[in-house]
């Protein structure tokens, strides 16, 4: 179950209370009946630098794999006219 911070209306005083995530947050302590609320906490994790995705892990491919990424070569047609790939003429 996880734990929750709530706060004394009254004193200011801050309680860490475990709950369920289906039950409703407490207006008063379970104990001692004082009135409280739920407070936020920051998440206890930072991250700082690069390194936290994909694309930062690891270097990219420069040369085609066999990917999405990779193009096929456009056709170039020599000074006769006829196309660069082989005819077999001849």
């Amino acid at each position: 179950m996880p734990t929750y911070l709530y706060k004394n209306t009254d004193t200011g005083e801050i309680y860490e209370l475990r709950q369920s995530m289906r039950d409703d947050a407490y207006t008063a302590h379970p104990e001692t009946g004082v009135p409280i609320k739920r407070v936020l906490a920051r998440p206890s994790i930072a991250f700082k630098g690069s390194g936290f995705y994909a694309n930062d892990s690891r270097p990219r491919e420069k040369s085609g794999g066999g990917g999405s990424e990779s193009k096929p070569a456009p056709k170039t047609e020599s000074k006769s006219g006829a196309s660069s790939k082989g005819g077999g003429e001849g």
